[in-house]
């Protein structure tokens, strides 16, 4: 088999560089072919992979934090739609929060996801589509949407330049609780049959478990079950949103009056007054978005886990 690298230097502060030699020498060791390529600009790893998955590679691995690794996926799937579809996808955790990895069973650091490579073993997992906000054509995403107050934590996360992981997004929050949160009154409709309208502080549909590399925001979600996990959390208080943080870091907040938790398959997100912001796996795609509309795509890509 061959094996398509690409590394993001910049991930985790800059432990992807770092990461290289030890992972140059250890697929090395192992016998496998293998070609590594570092990143150089936004959507890089997205024409990587894209080449990679036409050129023929059995395997692309990320060595990545979530963005990249959003990247990768999209294009994996614009290899596909030209009809390459037989390459399988890995990530080597060194990101910030190694959330998509987290959630599909993906090892979340680096000496136990070059241990899965030889392993091999495999699956095929769920991927979203969302359209709108500025990807009004679509973007593909592996772990899950973040639309409000979520979308903002990320934003101040990623300016915390001396912490990774969860510490970061925990900072996040507590900046985003006191600097900003100005909620939309949202309409939210699933499959087309149940309706929600409230001021939500934030709306995460989820594919994977978690975001902020810690924050449970789906406990019970499965990458492989055909349906997203939503999370919908109404409007409250600076003090009451400080309350709420323990029960996300521990998956209860379903116990928790501000919040409900559905399934779907398909999700219409509509701003019926002011705009917000929303990610996808981390990435914005939109800063001002008014309308978002979702589809889980099942079974849709084959992944090596543990």
């Amino acid at each position: 088999m061959r094996y398509f690298i690409i590394v993001n230097p910049t991930s985790g502060r800059g432990l992807g560089e770092k990461s290289i030699p030890h992972i140059e020498s250890n697929l090395k060791e192992n016998g496998l072919d293998f070609t590594l390529v570092r990143t150089e600009r936004m959507w890089h790893a997205a024409d990587l992979a894209e080449q990679a998955v036409k050129d023929g590679y059995d395997v692309i691995v990320c060595a990545s934090g979530d963005g990249t690794v959003n990247e990768a996926i999209n294009g994996m799937m614009r290899a596909r739609k030209d009809g390459h579809n037989k390459t399988a996808f890995t990530v080597l955790g060194i990101g910030t929060g190694n959330d998509f990895a987290g959630g599909t069973g993906i090892p979340t650091n680096l000496i136990d996801g070059l241990k899965s490579l030889k392993i091999n073993k495999r699956k095929r997992i769920d991927l979203g589509f969302v359209k709108g906000g500025d990807y009004p054509e679509g973007r593909y995403f592996g772990n899950g949407i973040g639309v409000g107050f979520d979308a903002a934590v990320g934003n101040e996360a990623v300016k915390v330049r001396w912490a990774r992981g969860l510490p970061a997004y925990l900072i996040g929050v507590i900046k985003t609780v006191f600097l900003y949160y100005n909620p939309a009154q949202v309409e939210i409709i699933l499959d087309g049959t149940e309706t929600i309208k409230q001021v939500s502080l934030m709306i995460s549909v989820m594919n994977g478990r978690r975001m902020g590399g810690g924050f449970q925001m789906a406990p019970e979600s499965l990458p492989d079950d055909g349906f997203f996990d939503l999370c919908i959390a109404e409007t409250a208080s600076k003090g009451r949103i400080l309350g709420l943080i323990p029960h996300f870091l521990r998956g209860t907040q379903a116990s928790q009056p501000e919040v409900k938790m559905r399934r779907a398959k398909t999700v219409s997100i509509k701003s019926l007054d002011m705009t917000f912001p929303a990610h996808a796996d981390g990435e914005f795609i939109c800063l001002s978005g008014s309308h978002l509309t979702l589809e889980l795509l099942p079974s849709e890509l084959e992944i090596i886990y543990t």
